[in-house]
């Protein structure tokens, strides 16, 4: 991880949980500037949860940097590594309505939202159902839960590329239920045996945590694969793709036109397979306004180095 181009490591001032409901309880964290532009970060996965390292896309002298774990993962309660844990109440929806209360719980008026892959699914959804409390958004590795990117990534599209790592992928799925992928894994990770979800959960967050980035990241691979986290990745975000982020097919895109006086940076690289370029550049089209940003030596993670400088560039253009 080659993090060069950020700004040095912080320690926050502030934490905290917040009571959103259903039994929930989300954890966040404040760093920076307590008096500076309040900016909240929306991680990926979903499911993946918060790093100290994601503090560092801001100014800390002129931001006031918010970061928290959605539900059911990170240092949120209850996590979903147990088998008895509720995704009942852990939707898109859900999602934003506790963006919107730890706004308030904050006593924000309004901030910069960023976020990437996930974290650009929720803050489109987020800023089209509450533009009044967004300032601008930063947006990278463009993902929407269009049934066409979702079987591209889960499905065998990108199998094209990592034949060698799609064998991986495939092998908890016997071949009579491989037809549908994101179906089989379901049935394995909503099983409560250990023995049945944790090697699908590996499997499934190995396949992603190896693909994310241009060039393979051991460390990353090994941290994303440890079985506590790696059942809750796994679980969150196959249940979100299951449902189809409980939104219309390319409600996202279709729904520009509620945010398009907000000022934004759209930043992608080139050779993304995780999220890849075509939806980035369909919500390029439909939304002209936004500042589009290609990085054309960089696949998906925000750790690669021409992706971090292009968002820090983004953040650094926000300044008051």
């Amino acid at each position: 991880m080659d993090l060069d181009a950020l700004y040095p490591p912080i320690e926050p001032y502030g934490t905290g949980e917040l009571i959103v409901g259903d039994g929930n309880r989300i954890h966040w964290e404040q760093s920076g500037n307590p008096d500076g532009k309040p900016v909240v970060f929306l991680h990926g996965g979903p499911g993946s949860g918060t790093s100290a390292w994601q503090r560092r896309f801001f100014d800390p002298e002129v931001y006031r940097i918010v970061l928290f774990d959605q539900r059911g993962c990170g240092r949120s309660t209850p996590h979903v590594s147990d088998p008895a844990a509720d995704l009942r109440f852990n939707t898109t929806w859900h999602l934003v309505a506790d963006i919107e209360l730890l706004r308030r719980n904050l006593g924000i008026p309004a901030w910069q939202v960023f976020g990437g892959s996930w974290g650009s699914t929720l803050a489109l959804a987020y800023a089209q159902t509450h533009p009044e409390s967004v300032t601008e958004l930063v947006l990278r590795g463009i993902f929407t839960l269009r049934r066409h990117e979702l079987e591209w990534f889960y499905e065998g599209g990108a199998s094209a590329i990592f034949p060698d790592l799609w064998e991986d992928y495939l092998a908890p799925i016997p071949v009579l239920e491989r037809n549908r992928l994101i179906e089989a894994y379901h049935r394995r990770l909503s099983d409560p045996d250990p023995a049945v979800h944790v090697p699908a959960a590996v499997a499934w967050t190995r396949w992603e945590a190896s693909t994310v980035t241009l060039r393979p990241d051991a460390a990353h691979i090994a941290t994303a694969i440890e079985p506590e986290h790696a059942t809750a990745f796994a679980r969150i975000e196959n249940h979100y793709f299951l449902h189809g982020g409980w939104m219309q097919e390319g409600q996202l895109i279709a729904g520009v036109d509620a945010i398009r006086h907000i000022p934004a940076v759209i930043v992608q690289g080139r050779h993304d397979v995780c999220t890849p370029m075509m939806t980035a550049w369909d919500l390029h089209t439909a939304w002209p306004e936004a500042e589009f940003v290609i990085v054309d030596d960089a696949g998906h993670s925000a750790s690669e180095p021409g992706i971090a400088a292009a968002l820090r560039a983004a953040t650094d253009g926000f300044r008051p």
